[in-house]
């Protein structure tokens, strides 16, 4: 937490590198509002002005433990604040702390202003049921290799599907728990969606 000298309120601030080229995307929680400069962009939103905010959990190959919370505004954009940032080409380095500390200062902040946004965690719903049916079908048709490699005796290919299930349940398991569509409250934050 920072304290700028024009104000006596603490400003709560937040940057991370959304690519190894460009600058910082930055964030201030001052108690006008909230201040971003993201892309060559930058603004204030009052926080009774924004009109909700989305969080998730969104792994890269490059970061298995990565945050994203989306916050609209409403007269219109939007702006994305994640949980990682660029250190090198080959290495995304995690701000767990500062994320969790910012986005819990932020849904403070809008609560103190009296704000109506919509909180909402995880997949949209049509997204989330996208999802779901692709799974069921690839289990489907994973049970159905399996059940064949089993009539034909090739246990190792047996062995091999089930492993390869095994590690895709893992990896995208996680994925798709966090990420079920619900709603909460200022008081309430979706603790999985946080670091």
């Amino acid at each position: 937490m920072q304290v700028s000298d024009a104000e006596a309120a603490p400003v709560t601030s937040y940057a991370y590198k959304a690519s190894l080229i460009g600058s910082a995307h930055r964030f201030e929680l001052r108690e006008e509002g909230l201040s971003w400069h993201a892309a060559g962009r930058s603004g204030l939103w009052r926080y009774d002005e924004i009109s909700g905010i989305r969080l998730s959990f969104r792994p890269t190959s490059m970061q298995q433990h990565r945050f994203r919370a989306d916050v609209s505004h409403a007269g219109g954009g939007r702006i994305a604040i994640l949980s990682t940032s660029w250190q090198t080409a080959a290495l995304m380095a995690p701000q767990d702390n500062g994320f969790r500390q910012f986005i819990v200062a932020l849904h403070e902040r809008m609560a103190q202003a009296g704000s109506r946004a919509t909180l909402t965690a995880g997949l949209g719903r049509t997204t989330y049921a996208a999802v779901l049916a692709f799974l069921a079908v690839l289990t489907v048709a994973m049970t159905g290799l399996l059940i064949r490699a089993l009539m034909v005796g090739e246990f190792a290919g047996a062995l091999f599907i089930l492993g390869f299930a095994a590690l895709f349940a893992w990896q995208v398991g996680g994925l798709v728990l966090r990420n079920q569509p619900r709603s909460y409250s200022f008081d309430q934050l979706p603790r999985s969606l946080l670091p």
